[in-house]
């Protein structure tokens, strides 16, 4: 009996929440940065995506996140054919997504509770039906006694700990972050590694650029290493202690 084609297309996005097919991605008429990518990453998967600078790991990002196009092959993302989808479709898809980027994006006119509490509002939730939840995630983070501060008056540390809380609030099925232990010391790294541990206990599919080896060689976890635009899986390292 032959098989449904539809069904079998079906099957094979629930296997994964991410596919590339193919996928290269150039900036303006320069050369690839990108280029015939071909990955996926199956739910509830943890990895790392290493390379040195300007190897193209937040370009990979933004294709992920919607803030960049591919100039050449085809993203699913959560089933969907991001080439087809409507415009008015991309808030929700992204909704989905939490992002931890390099340079924090916080907002300087509001205060580390109300930067955490910024998706749930977005996403249309009243005060009263988060407030507690925002209280308990900062205080997750070791930023409960900073709720009230303006990011301005925070530590290096204590932003990049803030942008997690704020990419994490929304229970993101998928989670991204660039360099995230770029600005704070090696303790601090170990202490931000456990956080994204954590969400993946919980069933987010981790993805985090890094040039950090040693963070990677602590982790245990499959990386993806990018050079010369084409990406390369290795095995995980065995966990350092």
């Amino acid at each position: 009996m032959s098989r449904n084609p539809l069904a079998a297309e079906a099957a094979s996005q629930a296997d994964h929440v991410l596919r590339f097919d193919d996928v290269s991605m150039r900036y303006g008429r320069g050369p690839e940065t990108l280029r015939d990518l071909n990955f996926q990453l199956e739910p509830g998967s943890f990895h790392f995506i290493t390379g040195a600078s300007g190897a193209g790991k937040s370009s990979l990002l933004k294709l992920i996140y919607l803030a960049a196009k591919p100039s050449k092959g085809l993203i699913h993302l959560f089933g969907e054919d991001l080439s087809v989808i409507p415009a008015n479709e991309k808030p929700l898809i992204r909704r989905r997504i939490g992002v931890v980027f390099q340079e924090f994006r916080l907002l300087d006119h509001m205060t580390a509770f109300d930067n955490v509490a910024l998706p749930l509002r977005i996403a249309g939730r009243k005060p009263d039906s988060y407030r507690q939840d925002v209280a308990e995630l900062l205080a997750w983070v070791g930023l409960k006694h900073r709720m009230h501060a303006m990011p301005a008056t925070l530590a290096g540390g204590e932003k990049q700990r803030l942008a997690i809380a704020r990419a994490v609030v929304n229970r993101p099925d998928i989670l991204l972050a660039d360099e995230p232990t770029g600005n704070v010391d090696h303790e601090m790294s170990l202490r931000i590694l456990r956080l994204f541990v954590e969400m993946n206990r919980l069933g987010t599919t981790v993805l985090i650029a890094t040039h950090d080896q040693d963070l990677v060689a602590r982790s245990g976890r499959e990386v993806l290493h990018l050079a010369d635009g084409r990406l390369t899986r290795h095995d995980a390292p065995r966990p350092r202690p």
